[in-house]
């Protein structure tokens, strides 16, 4: 006789079923994959969540109600399953989507436009009030379709001729970073010339003039008006470029980096307080930011999700912390992370000696944040909770930002980008500009698979001290503000919230204010 199954072993069978698909790197999970009694169970304890009838996802039993992060997490490999499967190979993103998609620009959109011969003109809802719209409307010809992560595209010269004029005022930095890996005006005029297209012709002609590419905006006007057509250059765009872009740079993700630091500096001038001028005496500065070391170390921690006390991280600074005890136990791994915080912040005060004394500060992060990143995880893998591999540059997987629509760059795209970051910020003339988008653009590219946070304020203070700014502590009390303001300059490309967060709290010290305080007990 067979011994009925306890509810745990119900769960737990229905647990391995539901490990088997992930195995499968399955993210959308269809009804048919699991027994009605597997789904039940898996729902009720929190290990599915349902996101429209018939189709789930996997979730934490831990995440609270309405928590964003696992959503955002599987957004893009969910809709890559759900148009597969109701579509086949018969439908593309929109041309908008596929460029912002082929550039670095992997927001999570509120509305996401597909398009399909057997479209149905209607939306679908999806959870924490996003949707998808699938649209009965040409897509791509076979040659002109690019795949990428499950996803049908057009590819980016099919895209370019496609868009509606309004990319050019809604998305201009996609756009830029699309035109700018076009080597050629033959990749664009087979289809320009087939389709009789002079008006986009004519916008295309403008918009690669726009950016610097004089030939490739000739060479379109030339073939179409030797074909017979009559065009009319328009530039679409709402502004020059200050820089041009390098010629030769075909990265579109190197491309994105320069184009929003181009685009931003100018709202970060308007608002940021003027440089004070590098300090006179430098060991006084220094002996600041060490008495701030309690302080900053609490916040900072606290920002990030640690349950660190003023007490721990003065038994850290003293060495007199234990970490003998259970490796399970929450202080363990407190203690860890501010161990290894105090002595990223010593690496840290050693690159500030360096741009007190006037070195480029944009060089002396370049030379020195791997540094303070490795000194930061030391302890870990002293502790054998991470591999020393982890530490030996940028990471190698793709990473999620908890309750965050900003999808960071992947993994090759990170090894583009991080050159192009540490170029522009060692070339930047203006020590406001260092502060913001050294902060802003470093944890937006995120190139580390933990720590980016940190090792963001760090690089903030270092390019503060350059500019004579005083050392400055984001208080954990504002954590909400200050990642509100990060999430509009990474969704929506707006720095402006983010300049005046900051720009608000360095308001305060210049003033002598304390901005952070430690908890009183």
């Amino acid at each position: 006789m067979n011994a009925v199954a306890t509810p745990q072993q119900k769960l737990a069978d229905a647990l391995d079923t539901l490990r088997t698909l992930q195995d499968r790197d399955l993210v959308a999970i269809r009804s048919i994959d699991l027994s009605r009694p597997q789904r039940e169970l898996l729902l009720k304890h929190g290990f599915l969540q349902e996101v429209m009838k018939g189709w789930y996802m996997p979730a934490r039993p831990e995440a609270g109600p309405g928590e964003s992060t696992a959503w955002y997490t599987s957004y893009w490999g969910f809709c890559s399953a759900y148009l597969n499967e109701r579509f086949g190979e018969d439908w593309s993103l929109s041309p908008e989507i596929s460029i912002a998609l082929q550039t670095g620009n992997r927001t999570v959109p509120r509305q996401l436009l597909v398009r399909a011969s057997k479209g149905g003109n209607k939306a679908t809802a999806l959870p924490l009030g996003t949707s998808l719209f699938d649209v009965r409307a040409a897509i791509p010809a076979p040659e002109d379709v690019a795949l990428q992560d499950g996803l049908r595209l057009f590819s980016i010269p099919a895209a370019l001729i496609a868009s509606a004029p309004g990319l050019y005022e809604n998305g201009a930095i996609d756009a830029r970073a699309a035109l700018a890996t076009v080597r050629d005006a033959s990749e664009l005029l087979g289809q320009l010339l087939e389709g009789g297209h002079s008006a986009i012709a004519g916008r295309l002609a403008g918009a690669f003039r726009n950016i610097g590419r004089e030939r490739i905006a000739d060479d379109i006007l030339k073939a179409m008006r030797s074909a017979g057509y009559t065009v009319r250059e328009q530039d679409p765009f709402m502004a020059k470029l200050e820089t041009l872009l390098p010629a030769r740079e075909r990265s579109p993700y190197a491309g994105r980096i320069r184009l929003m630091w181009q685009e931003m500096r100018g709202a970060i001038l308007e608002r940021f307080p003027p440089p004070p001028g590098r300090p006179a005496d430098i060991g006084a500065y220094l002996k600041r930011v060490q008495d701030s070391y309690v302080t900053d170390a609490y916040h900072s921690l606290s920002i990030e999700g640690y349950r660190v006390s003023p007490e721990l991280i003065e038994r850290v600074r003293s060495g007199t912390w234990n970490p003998e005890v259970d490796e399970q136990d929450r202080e363990y791994k407190d203690g860890l992370a501010a161990r290894g915080y105090w002595l990223a912040y010593q690496a840290v005060l050693k690159s500030l000696n360096r741009v007190l004394t006037n070195e480029n500060p944009g060089l002396v992060a370049d030379e020195e944040h791997g540094d303070w990143y490795r000194e930061m995880f030391a302890p870990s893998v002293t502790a054998g909770l991470i591999s020393a591999s982890d530490l030996a540059g940028y990471r190698n997987g793709q990473v999620y930002l908890r309750g965050s629509m900003h999808v960071p760059l992947n993994r090759d795209a990170v090894r583009d980008a991080m050159p192009v970051f540490f170029e522009l910020l060692s070339q930047e003339t203006e020590p406001a500009v260092r502060v913001v988008l050294g902060h802003f653009i470093f944890v937006y590219i995120h190139p580390y698979m933990d720590g980016n946070g940190r090792t963001g304020r760090f690089l903030m203070n270092v390019m503060l001290a350059a500019g004579g700014y005083p050392w400055t502590v984001v208080p954990v009390e504002q954590r909400a503000d200050y990642m509100a303001a990060l999430e509009e300059a990474s969704g929506r490309q707006n720095i402006r919230p983010f300049t005046e967060f900051l720009a608000r709290l360095l308001d305060r010290e210049l003033r002598g204010e304390t901005v952070a305080r430690l908890p009183t007990a």
